[in-house]
């Protein structure tokens, strides 16, 4: 006689099947288990649980509740949802095709997008003690406007640390600067150097590979060098304590060397050398100019707010006495001078989008493109998941039989809600790997454009794949979960009376879709128009002189005093119309030197203005227009004397003066030296048209840092080659460098550029995607009304009526959505263009024109179908009634 089996396998088949079929199964499922006694106990155990649940699924037997009758889930269920959800979308391979390349559209645009905001946002995050890091700037009214320094004066940072006992730290550098090193018999220019205090490197945790860190900086002449200026210069070998000699800044010993600067820094130099080796150390202590890039360390339980607060305190300590001295003038005109000054402090992590003044050390971000580009993202994978839903139940009509089916065997609602999200799973997974395969293969296209450096090691890194899997996810669920509940809603009677599930082609929620759909596309149709607009009015706003064929030789200034006899050499050549010794007339902001003056009149009222130098040819070379006055002229010696000045129209205001009084009056600087204005010169954009045109004050010298030559257009290469020669017979240590002033023109547009290709790029795929799931429910629209399209014919309807019939509901939802993206689009591009200084004005013709775009984009993506429907033989459609 056989034993009862164990208490376990009892236990196991309670849990498993209701106490109502014990009797039922019993006795199999103990004749399975005599059939394994032989086998090991742990053996016995997994064949016995595994045979039972082989058993119950062959005899179908389901576990029963007193509440309900369900399956439970098992792989092989899983399996089995699996297997009918990839039947379903082969069946339907057209509709697989649409949802899943609009579905890959979207996640690619989604993630590539995303990786840029990601990007954006890590910026100066990598020091260790980045949270507590504030850069010091100075901030405060004039010239009718506010003006905003990110750098402070000499003694501003370590004054700050003595004040306050919340500043554990203070550090300096000053701005990228450029010199010549001597290196072989020849010079090597070098562009991203910075003179910093010795504890820059520790507070930026920035490593040395070689020497200490704390002390790499600390003795005069100095310099501490990343791993690629190392090698280029010394090879394989160690450059510790070797010497490099520097045009400007002499020999200096290298002390360290560090990696690199993370590519998420505000700043990216390429050595450091120490502070004390500039002029710094000698000059006089001062705290109201500006120019060295200050950073306060706080400690972790100071406020900043609280902190800044305090600082008016050390204006009326410091920047006063000086005012009053440097000016000439008494206490309170001193004080109300400088009434509106007040230093602030910004986090490192926020500088890179929310500061954005003309004199960073390099171009930042913003972060309204952060949240314009980060909502693209978003709404491109909205119209991709917007897409599916619509098509999903526009296609109700095919599965209704199924679903009434489904529910006549047995099945239940929860059952085909999971079968529904099943198949948009597959769906999303497909379209999420083949999104992937898209992101590797546009990454360097996409680089390119917005000039970022992201690597596909980015995505690949496993806490972001999570993520990209998760979001494959979300977006499966998202898109899926309302077809699923729609479908599975169904009655099912009436689904299999009848192959209609209640008119979906009318569906609300649909139209709404398709609303949203084509407000998004014709809103970014609207927006590229603008920024297009935008950039090619700055492009050709007239800057007022002549940059066309103006070759600048901006290293010029090493010839020193040979440069006038180099520019005596050009003018003899008949291939030159005009040259001059002057400033660079366009650039950054910040590449131009500053200082405050004042009317001699109102002393008390200065401005900041920008200062050039140019000699008696500047004007004429560049072909810009004297509104009063004269210019420079060798027919008046008093001009070489540098004490007469041209100024500009903005100077001339800014002042106080107008045109019948600004000759001869006087400009005072720093209460002791003055100068005589012999010439007003008609406003010029010196600077990027995003700013407004800033006071200007013009200085005489015979040589300055660079020489502009304007070149007839034939010969042009022979010219270039000459003017080599001609450079090398001075046999000067700096090598011939130069670049032609419409190209440095069109480089100040860089950014905006990158915007207008963004936008383009991203309206395209919006449009793509929006007529993507407009071709697909002109499709199903078809196919609905195939019947009645036939009667009509019969009854004598032509093509053109019957391409009317089934374009117009689509054409009324576009015309809504262009009602409703007109003032939306406009109010934000409005906001947008108020970054810029010279802007255009948003005409109603733009909006019309996206309208007209939106419309044709429409008819033509639903008038293939209907015509392929309108044009269809009635009698078969007509064939089974």
């Amino acid at each position: 006689m056989k034993e009862h089996p164990p208490k376990w396998a009892d236990r196991f088949l309670e849990w498993y099947c209701h106490p109502e079929l014990l009797e039922e199964i019993q006795g199999d499922a103990y004749e399975l288990f005599y059939r394994i006694t032989k086998q090991n106990k742990l053996k016995a155990k997994l064949y016995f649980i595994w045979n039972v649940l082989r058993f119950f699924r062959l005899k179908n037997i389901r576990r029963r509740s007193k509440n309900y009758y369900s399956n439970i889930i098992t792989i092989s269920m899983l399996k089995n949802y699996f297997k009918t959800g990839w039947r379903n979308l082969m069946h339907k391979k057209a509709f697989s095709l649409i949802n899943i390349f609009g579905l890959a559209i979207g996640l690619t645009s989604f993630l590539l997008i995303a990786s840029f905001v990601y990007d954006e946002l890590s910026y100066d995050k990598y020091a260790a003690r980045y949270k507590n890091i504030y850069r010091v700037g100075l901030r405060f009214e004039q010239n009718g406007g506010v003006d905003d320094y990110p750098h402070v004066d000499v003694a501003v940072a370590a004054g700050m640390k003595s004040t306050f006992p919340e500043i554990i730290e203070s550090a300096r550098m000053t701005g990228l600067l450029t010199d010549y090193i001597k290196h072989e018999g020849s010079s090597i220019k070098e562009e991203a150097l910075v003179l910093a205090d010795s504890n820059i490197l520790k507070m930026f945790s920035i490593p040395l590979l070689e020497g200490n860190v704390n002390n790499a900086l600390t003795e005069p002449n100095s310099i501490v060098i990343s791993k690629a200026f190392a090698k280029k210069y010394f090879g394989d070998k160690s450059p510790m304590g070797e010497m490099l000699t520097f045009n400007r800044n002499g020999l200096l010993k290298v002390t360290g060397i560090f990696d690199k600067i993370p590519e998420h820094s505000h700043f990216h130099s390429n050595a450091f050398i120490s502070l004390t080796t500039g002029p710094s150390t000698t000059r006089r202590q001062t705290w109201s100019n500006v120019g060295y890039y200050s950073y306060l360390l706080l400690n972790e339980h100071a406020d900043a707010a609280r902190l800044e607060a305090k600082f008016p305190s050390l204006v009326e300590k410091y920047v006063v006495p000086e005012v009053q001295e440097d000016m000439g003038i008494s206490f309170a005109e001193a004080q109300k001078s400088v009434n509106s000054w007040k230093f602030y402090l910004m986090p490192i992590s926020q500088i890179h989008l929310y500061s954005h003044t003309k004199y960073e050390m390099e171009p930042n971000g913003d972060i309204n493109n952060v949240y314009i580009f980060g909502g693209l993202a978003i709404f491109i994978l909205l119209l991709a998941c917007v897409n599916f839903m619509n098509l999903s139940t526009a296609s109700s009509a095919k599965r209704s039989k199924e679903i009434g089916m489904r529910k006549v065997l047995g099945s239940y609602r929860n059952q085909l809600v999971v079968q529904f999200l099943v198949e948009s799973m597959i769906l999303a997974m497909i379209a999420l790997t083949f999104a992937l395969l898209f992101v590797f293969a546009l990454l360097p296209i996409f680089n390119q454009l917005t000039g970022k450096h992201i690597y596909i090691t980015f995505f690949l890194s496993p806490q972001i794949f999570t993520i990209i899997l998760a979001l494959g996810v979300i977006v499966g669920i998202m898109a899926g979960i309302y077809p699923a509940v729609f479908l599975s809603s169904f009655p099912t009677l009436r689904v299999l009376k009848s192959s209609s599930t209640g008119g979906p082609r009318r569906g609300g929620l649909r139209s709404t879709l398709v609303v949203f759909q084509f407000t998004i596309s014709t809103a970014l149709i609207i927006a590229t128009i603008i920024a297009y607009q935008q950039l090619h009015f700055m492009q050709n706003i007239k800057i007022g002189y002549d940059k066309e064929q103006i070759l600048v030789i901006e290293n010029a200034g090493a010839l020193q005093k040979n440069q006038i006899v180099f520019k005596e050499k050009l003018k003899q050549d008949h291939r030159v119309v005009n040259t001059s010794n002057a400033t660079i007339p366009i650039g950054n902001a910040s590449s131009f030197g500053g200082t405050e003056i004042a009317a001699k009149e109102s002393i008390a009222s200065n401005i900041h203005t920008h200062v050039f130098t140019m000699d008696y040819d500047y004007i004429q070379t560049l072909g810009l227009e004297i509104l009063v006055g004269r210019n420079f002229s060798s027919e008046f010696p008093s001009d070489s004397l540098g004490t007469n000045v041209v100024i500009n129209e903005t100077a001339m205001r800014d002042l106080g003066w107008n045109k019948q009084n600004v000759i001869g009056s006087t400009i005072v600087r720093s209460a002791q030296v003055q100068y005589q204005v012999i010439g007003v010169v008609k406003d010029f954009h010196y600077t990027s048209a995003k700013d407004k045109i800033a006071p200007l004050v013009i200085v005489y010298r015979g040589f300055s840092q660079a020489t502009l030559v304007k070149v007839k257009t034939a010969e042009l290469t022979s010219f270039i080659r000459d003017l080599s020669q001609q450079w090398k017979a001075f046999n000067v240590d700096v090598p011939f460098n130069y670049y032609f002033l419409d190209e440095r023109f069109n480089s100040l547009y860089k950014a905006e550029q990158t915007t207008e290709q963004i936008f383009m790029v991203f309206m395209v795929i919006a449009v793509l995607i929006a007529s993507l799931g407009l071709y697909g429910l002109s499709t199903y629209s078809a196919e609905q009304r195939t019947k009645e399209i036939g009667i009509r014919k019969v009854l004598g309807s032509s093509v053109k009526q019957i391409v009317f019939l089934q374009s117009k509901e689509f054409l009324i939802l576009v015309l809504i959505a262009i009602v409703v993206a007109a003032p939306l689009s406009w109010y934000t591009m409005n906001q947008w263009l108020q970054n810029f200084g010279y802007r255009i004005e948003i005409n109603i013709w733009v909006i019309l024109l996206a309208g007209v775009a939106a419309l044709v984009i429409a008819l033509l993506t639903v008038s293939f179908q209907a015509l392929k429907a309108a044009v269809s033989n009635p009698v078969k459609s007509l064939r089974g009634e």
